[in-house]
């Protein structure tokens, strides 16, 4: 039996009320809720550990760096990668991908070389490309998808030429919640010697992920997205192709030797960790992985299935509903319009009910323009969520669509 009430004291936020009624929060896929364990650790560190890691001699120093070390070895633990040097900190997904773009495309590309993406991609898996590709003059090309939410993986198969040297997708749509096939994806480009860059920010919460199955040359997750702190997030990647990119930041850590007349760099992972690390949120996104270890990452995925198929046979029963990405294999997410109700329209009066959604077009504006709208009411799962607040959240939909 899941341990839903055990694990909702757990989370003290669920508890409040929003214009006195009882908070229904369906926006996990922009942040998760903390549970204790985590927001403790925080406080507990910055009580009683308190010091810059690394190079210090002092016992707190000493006993700071063990903590962030230790947190790395959590992270390759929870992912399965090779090696504990494989695992970068980042401030997010979002910085984990500028960071493999801007070294990629400087060391491994020249005007006219390719990098793949999708249909579905968020802004912040384009701009990075956009930005590269107007700096070196590589191109972006796109794998399109039905009016399902699925990549059309023959499409895919056609877009490689000599030329392609990377792909970057996502595993899982914050839109559509399409779970992309991403390990035969990942082995049709390794047949054309292409490595792979994943945006696991949508999976890392909701499904068990082994970097080493997936034969995933790289893979990027916000610590947030996982009942982690904020601004600190994580790149793998496997050591060979990490070995052979440059330094994307320069100052303190990453640094072996430095004269003025050169510099010669840290062995990994430090090479990619310039600066002071936020080694408070490295502790607090370890004990986020453990506590979802805890519970059983199948167990959340089977637990987060069934809110899903029970709130979208609810909501296909409103009239007018319309419910984007009906993919075969689908995460914890139902974006959605009814009527002619202008999505932020929907969103704000929902709030109203105590119920918190996302509203407009979710950082993924070229997927919107596929789809024909100009954005979407979202609601998205997580682990403490429930059949009952499911219901609170359809009677609001009917609600809402009353006053209309």
């Amino acid at each position: 039996m899941y341990p839903i009430q055990e694990i909702r004291k757990d989370f003290p936020i669920l508890g409040r009320t929003v214009y006195h009624k009882p908070l229904v929060y369906f926006d996990n896929a922009a942040t998760t809720q903390k549970p204790r364990s985590v927001v403790e650790s925080i406080t507990n560190e910055y009580y009683s550990v308190n010091a810059n890691v690394h190079r210090g001699v002092h016992f707190l120093s000493q006993q700071a760096t063990e903590l962030h070390e230790a947190a790395r070895r959590t992270v390759q633990t929870f992912i399965n990668a090779h090696s504990a040097n494989e695992i970068i900190f980042t401030r997010g997904t979002t910085e984990s991908i500028n960071l493999l773009a801007s070294t990629f495309a400087e060391s491994q590309m020249k005007a006219g070389d390719e990098v793949i993406i999708s249909a579905m991609e968020h802004h912040s898996n384009i701009v990075p490309w956009q930005l590269q590709a107007s700096k070196y003059g590589i191109v972006i090309k796109v794998i399109p998808m039905n009016d399902q939410g699925e990549l059309l993986l023959d499409a895919y198969e056609e877009l490689f030429t000599e030329r392609t040297k990377l792909v970057s997708i996502t595993h899982v749509s914050n839109v559509l919640g399409t779970i992309n096939p991403v390990k035969r994806m990942i082995a049709t480009a390794h047949a054309h010697n292409v490595p792979v860059l994943i945006d696991g920010a949508q999976s890392i919460p909701h499904m068990k992920i082994d970097v080493q199955d997936l034969d995933a040359d790289f893979y990027a997750f916000s610590g947030h997205k996982v009942y982690g702190p904020t601004g600190i997030g994580v790149l793998y990647g496997k050591e060979k192709w990490l070995d052979m990119l440059p330094p994307y930041q320069a100052g303190g850590e990453m640094i072996q030797h430095v004269t003025f007349e050169k510099t010669t760099f840290n062995e990994l992972p430090y090479k990619f960790e310039a600066g002071t690390p936020d080694y408070i949120g490295s502790t607090a996104l370890a004990k986020a992985l453990d506590y979802v270890s805890a519970i059983g990452m199948k167990q959340i995925a089977a637990y987060e299935h069934e809110l899903t198929v029970y709130a979208t046979q609810q909501m296909k029963q409103i009239e007018g509903m319309r419910i984007f990405g009906e993919a075969k294999e689908k995460g914890a997410v139902i974006s959605f319009l009814v009527g002619n109700i202008h999505h932020l329209d929907m969103g704000t009066l929902l709030d109203q009910l105590g119920i918190a959604v996302r509203t407009g077009h979710h950082c993924a504006e070229p997927l919107m323009n596929r789809l024909g709208i100009e954005g979407t009411v979202r609601a998205s799962f997580a682990l403490y969520n429930t059949k009952e607040e499911i219901d609170v959240f359809v009677n609001g939909i009917r609600r809402v669509c009353s006053m209309f």
